[in-house]
């Protein structure tokens, strides 16, 4: 009933699409939040059958389960509390990014070789270690590494896509980073800060490595850039079977609270999909005084027509004024998807909840069946 089709040629194609690019960093494809709400053990196959270099997880848990999979390329984990224990991912060969004094103590503590990362606060202000106290953990890496506990296998950080003068800025602060930890001793084989945007506008961001996160499911981190104008093509369609249709006179309220009232005899058909499903309350449709929408609801499609969700959206489901079409129960209403398909885009969805295509993608509930089309 309630459906997402993940297209994973067009992550193949993507993929391939970015790394032409990027050429000649190698590529990390990022599968954190079940890969953008895609399925993130089936966008790692698919990203590993498109010759991917790495994968790029939040946290420990997410990298297990791909190696429980059976995924074996190199996996980098980022995200961590300060009590993570890293043996089990030290055991699966995954490497851990490291933020911190005493998140190298920890993985160094494992008893066995730790393959690390180490982060640094570039201008992000999230995680990372700063600049004040970077010489302190540079110098115990490189005493571990010595001693056989670790191996710094990288240093990186990540951009704000604050600007151009920003993004250079951060580059700049990571290359002082980088001599700093040479100087300390470490010889990190990959130096990576750019994620999509950075990837395809900072040139000098790229280094050795570069993460490409929303870009690899077809969608442009840019306002002012579409997914086609960047050669990439939306992996997922997000649709449902309309299972109410019903003819109303005008003055109708539709949904709670009557945000919506029918202007002219009408018919309504309801969607099975709601926010408990990840769908934007915010894209609902809300009418002014004299009851013309002072706010559009999001975008639907329904047999190739364009409409608009009418009324609040609900727990699990929302409603679309289709006039006088014919639809019937059983037909399909696209939400979003490919729009050069003549259907919405995640990006039309964005805008009409005032959010970014991110949120959008990854939203979408366990409620929501994925379909995996090779």
């Amino acid at each position: 009933m309630r459906e997402a089709r993940i297209d994973l040629g067009a992550i193949r194609s993507n993929i391939a699409t970015l790394r032409s690019a990027v050429s000649p960093a190698a590529l990390m494809v990022v599968v954190k939040a079940e890969g953008y709400g895609h399925g993130a053990i089936e966008a790692a196959k698919a990203a590993v059958d498109a010759g991917t270099d790495w994968l790029g997880v939040v946290d420990l848990a997410e990298g297990l389960a791909l190696r429980e999979a059976g995924i074996t390329i190199p996996i980098l984990a980022w995200l961590h509390g300060e009590d993570a224990d890293f043996t089990a991912a030290v055991a699966a060969n995954i490497d851990v990014g490291v933020s911190s004094l005493g998140q190298l103590e920890r993985a160094a503590a494992t008893g066995g070789l730790a393959q690390i990362q180490i982060k640094v606060d570039t201008g992000l202000s999230r995680n990372g270690v700063e600049e004040r106290e970077s010489a302190a953990l540079f110098e115990r890496a490189a005493a571990h590494e010595r001693a056989g506990r670790v191996r710094v296998r990288g240093l990186w950080s990540h951009l704000a896509n604050a600007g151009e003068a920003e993004d250079l800025e951060q580059v700049r602060r990571f290359t002082l980073f980088v001599a700093a930890a040479r100087d300390a001793g470490l010889t990190p084989e990959l130096r990576h800060l750019a994620a999509t945007a950075g990837a395809l506008r900072v040139p000098a961001s790229r280094f050795d490595l570069v993460r490409i996160g929303v870009g690899v499911y077809g969608l442009s981190p840019f306002e002012d850039a579409s997914s086609a104008e960047l050669g990439l093509r939306p992996a997922m369609e997000l649709s449902a079977e309309i299972i109410s249709v019903k003819r109303v006179p005008a003055g109708v309220g539709v949904s709670y609270g009557y945000a919506y009232r029918t202007s002219a005899e009408t018919t309504l058909a309801l969607v099975p999909l709601g926010y408990a499903d990840g769908i934007p309350r915010h894209a609902s449709s809300v009418a002014g005084k004299t009851g013309a929408a002072d706010r559009p609801g999001a975008p639907v499609s329904i047999n190739g027509r364009a409409y608009r969700v009418c009324g609040r959206v609900a727990m699990d489901q929302f409603v679309v004024d289709v006039g006088d079409d014919q639809v019937r129960v059983g037909d399909r209403a696209i939400l979003f998807g490919d729009p050069t398909t003549g259907v919405p885009s995640a990006d039309d969805w964005a805008d009409a909840a005032d959010t970014i295509n991110y949120e959008i993608v990854t939203r979408i509930g366990p409620r929501v069946t994925r379909v995996f089309v090779p």
